[in-house]
């Protein structure tokens, strides 16, 4: 990318780093209604008609009937008054409405754009993917919420949780990787094949450690050992019951610990090499200037999650768990874009 190709897509780079900014919010609304259990509460699917809340006390009181009848409030919440529920809907109602908004916010400019003839030919299909991303990410959201619209299940399989939770970030990654494709000067693309390599596995381990993060907060795993650097006493507990070995890693709460807290050491020592690597790349270019950046990163991240099981005792704590999410998606941005300053 040149100063002058830099100038013409300016409005379609802010465009796609504020989407990146939206996804962001978009994830940690969907972390607050997990940990405040609201993912339930709005029993019904309508696009249109869904983005307003009930107008008046019979459309509440009818909302609320709905909700009565699942496992949640008949299990759980049965002590759930009216204005109990008003509190929990509001989450879910802001988690829907703001994918509303992301949709409209990506597709206006995006016409006014196609209007305006500033999207170039090999754009398009990028743009295609990029739309077909976000449906996806809504299709998956509700089959996750509908799958715990039932009598017998007080929450969503946090399987499910973990495949809504990546998917969304698969959208933030690549909407952000097609902003730095537009933004990033190519003189600072750096062939540099052996970053590239541990780089890739960097992420591929990252992946691997979100969707245990997925696991950790749709099973409230952090309840189970809110110890460290043990678990529960042990530094290796007990993983399995009998139930086999893939039931046990994902569904054997001291089994995701473990793997939870390992990966998090692992990534750790991983990108400390990685930063002793870069140390050796021209001091002139970015890479290089900002190689401290991802190991400050990681090492924050391993706080907060240090700092999160600690304080889980009764309840997982609201504000640290969503401190842990936001660094993580940090972490992963960082870490792409790393891998874009020395893509091939």
């Amino acid at each position: 990318m040149n100063t002058n190709s830099y100038k013409q897509n300016r409005a379609i780079i802010i465009w796609l780093f504020v989407g990146v900014g939206m996804i962001i919010v978009q994830v940690l609304l969907g972390g607050i209604t997990r940990l405040t259990g609201s993912g339930l509460s709005i029993t019904e699917w309508k696009p249109i008609m869904g983005a307003l809340p009930p107008m008046n006390e019979r459309a509440w009181q009818e909302a609320f009937d709905k909700y009565q009848q699942i496992a949640q409030y008949k299990l759980v919440n049965e002590h759930f008054t009216l204005q109990d529920f008003k509190s929990i809907f509001f989450w879910e109602w802001l988690h829907r409405n703001w994918a509303r908004l992301i949709g409209i916010v990506f597709f206006i400019p995006f016409v006014i754009f196609i209007v305006k003839k500033k999207i170039s030919r090999e754009m398009i299909n990028p743009m295609i993917i990029l739309f077909l991303l976000g449906g996806l990410q809504g299709a998956i959201g509700w089959i996750m919420v509908q799958s715990g619209l039932n009598e017998t299940d007080i929450s969503v399989s946090h399987i499910r949780l973990s495949i809504h939770f990546i998917a969304a970030l698969v959208l933030l990654v690549y909407t952000f990787w097609f902003a730095l494709k537009l933004s990033v000067p190519v003189k600072e693309i750096l062939p540099q094949p052996g970053l590239r390599n541990l780089n890739n596995w960097i992420l591929i381990l990252l992946t691997i450690q979100l969707i245990y993060g997925g696991f950790m907060a749709g099973l409230d795993a952090a309840l189970a050992a809110a110890t460290w650097p043990d678990i529960n006493g042990m530094m290796v507990p007990r993983m399995s019951g009998g139930e086999g070995f893939l039931n046990s890693i994902t569904h054997n709460l001291m089994a995701i610990h473990f793997i939870h807290r390992g990966l998090a050491y692992v990534l750790t020592i991983l990108i400390a090499l990685w930063f002793w690597k870069v140390a050796a790349t021209p001091e002139n270019s970015l890479l290089h200037r900002t190689r401290l950046l991802p190991l400050l990163i990681v090492l924050l991240q391993v706080f907060l999650g240090v700092v999160t099981v600690l304080n889980s005792k009764s309840q997982i704590p609201l504000y640290y768990a969503l401190l842990h999410q936001f660094v993580g998606m940090l972490l992963l941005m960082v870490m792409t874009w790393t891998r874009f300053l020395v893509k091939k």
